[in-house]
This record gives structure tokens, sequence and C-alpha cells, in this order.
């Protein structure tokens, strides 16, 4: 191990036991994570009513469009030159990740690796997307996975756990699940219209999460709270 590494070692050692200690004493820790972090220069783009919640992690060459979300413990990771792009009222649900290849990661197509999704798509819970491309209206069921280079056109369903292989390419209008993901039914017209209402209604609970942030984070509103309690509070 180098001194380095075992500086930083000790230093996250001595952090984690100083606030077990004041947790023990009665001080209650508030976090200082920031949930877009600018990385190489490249700082995350998001809009007004773009909502990335206290603690998701947006990091480096990201869009978010209009109307888009990040949610709890979701990471969207542009650590690179290959951007990342959430499209309008798009949701990346609780603990999923985003991300791309490496920096002198290329794919076989020619295409950059870069990682796009398009327009009212739902990407749910604990889902996986790397350097792939993800059209309007496709609703992504939990714990799903997209490799590299793989494309789900517009319209699309994948169900619960869908590992889309490296370079595959789900049609347009169709439902597919499995491992490795298989052809299942074509979408009715109830199910297409669904997927673009699903979007909007994670936009509308969004919208009643990011009134109770501030910009610039409110931590400071818990350590006022705590304060009028008489608790001893620090920033942890």
């Amino acid at each position: 191990m180098t001194s380095k590494a075992i500086k930083a070692t000790m230093g996250r050692a001595l952090r984690e036991s100083g606030a077990a200690l004041k947790e023990a004493g009665g001080v209650e820790i508030f976090t200082r994570h920031r949930p877009m972090v600018t990385f190489k220069g490249s700082k995350p783009f998001v809009t007004n009513d773009t909502f990335i919640a206290p603690t998701a992690s947006v990091i480096g060459n990201v869009t978010n469009w209009d109307e888009s979300s990040v949610w709890y413990k979701a990471v969207v990771r542009a650590d690179n030159s290959h951007g990342i792009t959430i499209g309008f009222s798009s949701n990346i649900q609780d603990g999923a990740v985003v991300t791309t290849l490496g920096e002198t990661e290329e794919l076989e197509t020619g295409f950059p690796p870069t990682t796009h999704v398009g327009h009212y798509v739902s990407v749910g819970a604990g889902s996986v997307l790397i350097s792939c491309r993800i059209d309007d209206l496709v609703e992504i069921g939990d714990k799903c996975t997209v490799m590299e280079g793989a494309i789900v056109e517009s319209n699309v369903i994948l169900e619960p756990g869908t590992v889309v292989p490296a370079y595959a390419r789900i049609p347009s209008g169709q439902k597919w699940g499995g491992n490795p993901a298989t052809y299942i039914a074509d979408l009715t017209a109830d199910e297409q219209s669904h997927i673009k209402s699903k979007a909007e209604s994670i936009h509308e609970t969004a919208t009643e999460h990011l009134t109770e942030f501030l910009p610039y984070g409110n931590t400071y509103l818990h350590l006022e709270e705590l304060e009028k309690k008489g608790v001893d509070a620090k920033q942890g």
C-alpha cells in the first residue's frame, strides 16, 4: 500500500471514529453530501425543474433535460469525455446506475460510447445502463441491465430483471424480458400510453420532492431545527 493510500485510509478511519464517538455522546450528525459534482472541469447541467435527490450523485459531463429526475441513491457518472443525457420528463429511480465505458474504451460500432436516455423514459430502481441508447417512451423495469452498444427503440417495455446484452437491439413497440432479453409480445395501445403517463406521474412526485429542497442545499434548516431542540449538532 502506498503512503498516499495509507494516509487516505487513516483519515477515513479517524473521521468515522470521530463520528461514531460524537453519535455515542448524543451529537446528531448531518451530511455534507453533494448531489452534483464537477469533475475535471465538467459540470452537470440541470434545469430549474430538474429534481436531483439529496442522496443521489450526478457527476461530470451529464445533461439533465427539463422535468427529469434522479432519485435517492442513484448514480449518474460521466467522469470522462463520454457524456450522459437524461431526456425530458425522464427519471432515474432509486439506486439505479447510469455510466459509460472508460476514457480509452470504444464501441465496436465506432460510435462514441456515450449514454443517451430519451424523453419520457423510466429507469427502474437498481437498474444499470452502460454506454447504451434508450430512445423516447421506454419503461425499464427494476434491476434491469442494458450493456454497452445496446439500442432500445421507442415504445418498449423491459420486464424487471431483464438483461440486454452488448450491441443488442430491442425493436420498437415490443415487450422483452429475461436474461438474455427475449421477445415476449407486442405492446397494446394501453401499454404504450401507460409508458408516458408513468413518466409524467413520477415527474409530479418529483415536483413535490423538489419543493422540499433548496437549490443550494437546506442542511442549515436541519441544523436550526436541532438547535431549537437544544441538541448539540455538528456537520459530519
